[in-house]
């Protein structure tokens, strides 16, 4: 009788069938974790489209109150989607303007140029845009700083900076 060959071939052939049973399975999970951790980076990457591109100038008269700003190049900027943010000698309007609008808290009147409700809701190059301050705190006087933040869709378009004449 001879045995030992044969239970040493049967053996070794189940040692060897195992290995590629777990090579097959090791390549499986890496390629699971290799699409989760694509995945993942893909979901969270997006690409959002820029603001728009505009340039402008401000001007403030201390004697009447009164902010303008012209919107000097660029993109075309949507009025609906514009917010605008005054401060006075580093201090924010208690009552900011809520563009576009007519007869606001802490504004004397309607607004000029497209911040006015009535008018287009497109501000395009060349267009003047204004309010006066009436009202409100802190009061703006000749002299005093004022700075405009202006904000499309919550991304800073332009931050202007002048002295009230």
């Amino acid at each position: 009788m001879h045995v030992g060959p044969l239970r040493y071939g049967r053996e070794r052939r189940s040692i060897r069938a195992v290995s590629p049973v777990v090579g097959v399975l090791a390549l499986v999970v890496l390629t699971v974790c290799l699409a989760a951790v694509v995945a993942a980076g893909v979901g969270a990457w997006s690409l959002e489209s820029p603001g728009p591109t505009a340039s402008f100038e401000l001007e403030a008269d201390g004697n009447d109150s009164s902010i303008t700003v012209e919107h000097v190049a660029g993109d075309a900027i949507d009025v609906e989607a514009l917010s605008v943010t005054i401060a006075v000698d580093g201090t924010e309007l208690d009552a900011q303007p809520p563009i576009p609008f007519v007869g606001a808290k802490g504004f004397d009147g309607a607004p000029d140029g497209p911040f006015n409700a009535k008018s287009d809701s497109t501000w395009t190059a060349g267009e003047l845009a204004g309010v006066t301050i009436a009202n409100n705190s802190p009061t703006l006087a000749t002299g005093d700083s004022v700075t405009v933040t202006l904000t499309v869709d919550g991304r800073r378009v332009a931050s202007l900076e002048t002295t009230a004449t």
